[in-house]
């Protein structure tokens, strides 16, 4: 546990930034819970820069075991929000698993998840795999390569077996889409059977992020997906090998968001701006000036308290390269994207995607209409406080008026073909077209078993 050590708000107010006026707290003393990745570095930042100080929010950081309990921890009140996979508020509010009115005005960050397998499904799928100019694989990665070692398993009898994170997780969808856009199909959820594993190809099963690595290891697992800095992680034991980053995937497909309940955003207002502030101010520190203050939040990742893992290991990813086959270092800028290209907008569009692959799979059993996919977006994502929140670092000067999409009607632009890894586009306005035009998983007026 990370404790806010006591300050008096009067020194507070003395050595922050000036304020035209202090928002009048509802609550100043607050709890917020994560996971240990790379991904909750807006939390530490905001922490440790004094951010959440200089609002006026006493603030403890706390780890949660997986994404479960940090659920029921903000559902139940121990915690008052927390570092969240983007479909948790989605499945909590429309009723998949714990009912619940969670609600996002932060997005954490875009980017920054890989897949991973084993050093023996490697060296099967490398032959597969064609080369570059400089004999190296190839990349993005095709599941395609991944297609002949399945069927290898089947025919001796064995399951293919994968790790993700949590079934309502970016993970879980990203490494579906992965598989399915290669000829696989990793399973369907029913009402009846919540595995995902109906009519699977390849069995996916959860595994919390930092076991991933040791599960690969113990052959429980043939591969996962996950955020970092576990994909690297399995390259420094030399147990693995990333094959595709989500940014080869899907080009700044959204990740984590912060979530809090509906009913404490209604209680405390002033407290929800006041938090969302401090997470803006930290989200630009991240990427300002092409990533200059990277390595001094590798080294405030690296602490126990937070992520825990080697800052040789979190630095491979945060500072602008992925690490793939050991000595196979390449360039991805991006990877990691905290605030650039308004990734802490929660944008309606980025709800929608992440409910039509709850409705592909079958996690959403029968076909919902546009709007539907719309009004459950707008009950959730609320770019509503965030753009009142960033009017504030504005008006304060602490953030520059060019930078968030003030006119933006919550949607963005359709996602090209060229930045998918199947070549289809995304429309968030027309998500049950976009769901029938996928090759695999459910379609309009298609049931699990119907």
């Amino acid at each position: 546990m990370k404790k806010l050590a006591t300050y008096l708000l009067a020194t507070t107010l003395i050595t922050g930034p000036a304020f035209a006026e202090m928002l009048d707290l509802e609550k100043d003393e607050l709890t917020f819970g994560f996971i240990k990745l790379t991904d909750m570095a807006p939390l530490a930042v905001a922490y440790e820069n004094g951010y959440f100080l200089d609002e006026g929010l006493f603030v403890t950081l706390e780890a949660q075991a997986n994404w479960k309990v940090l659920l029921d921890g903000v559902i139940g009140g121990q915690l008052d929000g927390a570092h969240m996979l983007a479909g948790q508020p989605l499945a909590a509010t429309i009723g998949y698993g714990t009912q619940a009115h969670i609600i996002t005005p932060f997005s954490m960050d875009l980017n920054g998840n890989g897949i991973t397998v084993s050093n023996t499904v490697w060296a099967e799928m490398k032959p597969n795999i064609p080369t570059n100019a400089d004999g190296l694989p190839q990349h993005p990665i095709s599941a395609s390569a991944l297609l002949p070692v399945v069927e290898s398993y089947r025919a001796e009898g064995k399951p293919f077996n994968m790790g993700m994170v949590f079934p309502v997780s970016t993970h879980n969808y990203e490494l579906r889409y992965w598989l399915a856009a290669g000829g696989l199909n990793p399973g369907l959820y029913s009402p009846d059977d919540t595995s995902g594993q109906i009519g699977a190809d390849v069995f996916l099963s959860v595994t919390p992020p930092p076991q991933m690595p040791a599960t690969l290891e113990a052959g429980t697992i043939d591969g996962y997906s996950v955020g970092e800095p576990w994909n690297q992680q399995a390259v420094v034991k030399g147990i693995g090998v990333p094959v595709i980053t989500d940014y080869e995937l899907w080009k700044n497909n959204p990740e984590k968001v912060f979530g809090i309940t509906a009913d404490f955003a209604k209680e405390n207002p002033n407290t929800t701006l006041a938090l969302t502030k401090a997470l803006i101010r930290a989200a630009i520190w991240l990427d300002e000036n092409d990533n200059a203050n990277r390595a001094e939040a590798v080294e405030i990742l690296s602490r126990p308290e937070y992520v825990g893992a080697d800052a040789a290991v979190i630095a491979a990813s945060m500072t602008g390269t992925f690490e793939y086959e050991p000595g196979d270092v390449r360039e991805v800028p991006d990877f990691n994207v905290f605030f650039r290209y308004n990734a802490t907008y929660p944008y309606y569009s980025d709800a929608v995607w992440y409910l039509t692959q709850m409705r592909r799979w079958g996690q959403i059993a029968q076909t919902k209409d546009d709007a539907w996919f719309d009004e459950t977006a707008r009950s959730v994502y609320r770019p509503d406080i965030y753009l009142k929140a960033a009017r504030l670092l504005v008006d304060d000067d602490l953030a520059a008026e060019a930078d968030f999409p003030w006119d933006s009607d919550g949607y963005k632009a359709p996602t090209p073909a060229a930045d998918i890894i199947d070549a289809i586009p995304f429309d968030g306005k027309t998500p049950n077209a976009y769901i029938d035009s996928l090759p695999i998983g459910l379609k309009s007026g298609e049931v699990v078993g119907g």
